[in-house]
């Protein structure tokens, strides 16, 4: 087979038609090249130029070499700068896992700042519950995720990239809280007592399960708990059927099916600390992929810090 050197050596003869030209172009003597050229032809078998003691001029199995010879040493070149963008984090792809809100909250401006700072960088984006995101990390079938906080897994680090807050979600329009006098108000969280209500369920969304209960708790109210849903989306087509009551974040407020009409919580009992929903940046702290790593540094170098909330419209978060 024949080698790049010979290649680059037929290319630059081809083009100068003229061998001490095209020995000053590549920085060598003429005989070095001729050798290069006399191997070439060799391993082909044919002539690839024909000379005289006046001029040089490409044989019919030059000219046909010529342009795919070209073709060979651009693609070895474009593969060089490839493989060094991509082992230095500028190319690439990332896979991003993300919750359903997320997705319409967190998710657009990480990936507008990546695109400023990354361009040459491809997203591979999966929605998924925070469960599955976690087994996707530690698995390496995810490279970043968008998740609640749960359990840890060894080996993933996280850092809180946003905060929210939540609300209620009933029917619109419904009578289903009673005749409260001021429904623009925030509402006691214990007016929800034994109302049914729509609930996370406690596999693919225990963040969420738990933290309703605890406010729930705190109110001194009965979680009557009527139908389950992993997502957000599902438990808000429960609500905008007019099966019960549910929580929900903030965030969710701006994608809302119609007929569902959200209110803010009160309560006593430190009920506005509680409520509180964190939405964090996970990654494996042994991933292999240098795009990763160059997202996480640019996004340090940027200001998103551990704690500091992704930049949203004014009044989606407290």
């Amino acid at each position: 087979m024949f080698s790049l050197p010979q290649l680059e050596s037929f290319v630059a003869v081809a083009e100068e038609l003229h061998f001490g030209a095209a020995a000053a172009r590549l920085n060598m003597t003429q005989p070095p090249l001729s050798r290069q050229i006399q191997m070439l032809e060799k391993q082909l078998g044919t002539q690839l130029f024909g000379r005289t003691s006046r001029r040089v001029e490409l044989t019919a199995a030059g000219l046909m070499l010529l342009p795919r010879a070209r073709q060979i040493l651009d693609m070895c070149i474009k593969t060089e700068l490839d493989v060094r963008r991509v082992s230095s984090g500028d190319a690439g792809a990332i896979t991003v896992a993300y919750t359903a809100i997320a997705g319409q909250s967190a998710l657009p401006q990480l990936l507008r700042r990546a695109a400023d700072i990354m361009p040459g960088v491809s997203f591979v984006l999966r929605e998924l519950v925070s469960t599955d995101q976690m087994d996707g990390l530690v698995k390496g079938s995810v490279d970043i995720g968008l998740l609640r906080p749960i359990v840890a897994r060894p080996g993933i680090v996280s850092r809180p990239i946003m905060t929210d807050r939540l609300v209620v979600a009933i029917p619109l329009g419904s009578s289903i809280l009673g005749n409260l006098t001021n429904m623009d108000a925030p509402l006691p969280l214990a007016c929800l007592d034994r109302l049914p209500l729509l609930m996370y369920s406690t596999k693919e969304a225990r963040y969420f399960h738990d933290l309703v209960l605890r406010l729930f708790a705190s109110a001194g109210a009965h979680a009557n708990i009527t139908q389950y849903a992993s997502q957000i989306p599902a438990l808000l087509a429960f609500v905008q059927a007019g099966l019960g009551v549910t929580l929900v974040p903030a965030s969710a407020m701006a994608s809302s099916p119609p007929g569902v009409e959200f209110h803010e919580i009160n309560g006593s009992h430190g009920i506005q600390e509680l409520n509180r929903v964190d939405l964090e940046l996970a990654w494996n702290e042994q991933t292999a992929n240098p795009a990763v790593r160059r997202l996480l540094e640019l996004i340090d170098s940027t200001g998103l810090n551990p704690g500091e909330r992704l930049d949203m419209p004014p009044g989606d978060f407290e």
